[in-house]
C-alpha cells in the first residue's frame, strides 16, 4: 500500500466519513477552500485506480466506497513512518513529542494506562 498524497489523504477522509458517495457527498464533507469539482473527482479516479475505492455506476453517476479502510490505511502508514524516521522505535517517537513539548505528563501517564490496561 502506497502512501498518499496530502490532496488524496483529504478526499479519503471524506469517503471514509461518508460511507459511500457519490463526488458531490465527498465535495461536502471537504473544509474550505474546497477543491474544484473536477479536482476531486480525478482525485477519486486516482484513488480508485491505487485500489483505495471501488465504485459503482448508477445512471449516469458514479458511486464510490473505499476498500482500504481508515484504520488499516493508518496502521501501515504509521509503521512506515514510525521505520523511516524512527528506526522502528516507538520510544523514541515519543521522545520525540515530550521534547518538543507536544505531548503532556498528563497525556503520557494516559497512555501508560492504556498500555498496562491491555496487558490484563
Amino acid at each position: 500500500m502506497e502512501k498518499l498524497s496530502k490532496q488524496e489523504e483529504e478526499a479519503m477522509q471524506a469517503v471514509w466519513q461518508c460511507g459511500v458517495g457519490f463526488i458531490k457527498d465527498f465535495l461536502d464533507m471537504l473544509e474550505e477552500p474546497k477543491p474544484p469539482y473536477t479536482t476531486l473527482a480525478s482525485t477519486i479516479k486516482n484513488l480508485e485506480r491505487k485500489g483505495f475505492v471501488k465504485s459503482e455506476k448508477l445512471g449516469n453517476s458514479y458511486r464510490y466506497a473505499a476498500v482500504i479502510q481508515e484504520e488499516e490505511y493508518k496502521k501501515k502508514f504509521m509503521s512506515g513512518f514510525v521505520n523511516d524516521y524512527f528506526q522502528n522505535s516507538y520510544k523514541d517517537l515519543v521522545t520525540f513529542f515530550a521534547n518538543e513539548k507536544k505531548i503532556s505528563a498528563t497525556e503520557l501517564k494516559e497512555i501508560i494506562k492504556l498500555i498496562e490496561n491491555r496487558k490484563s
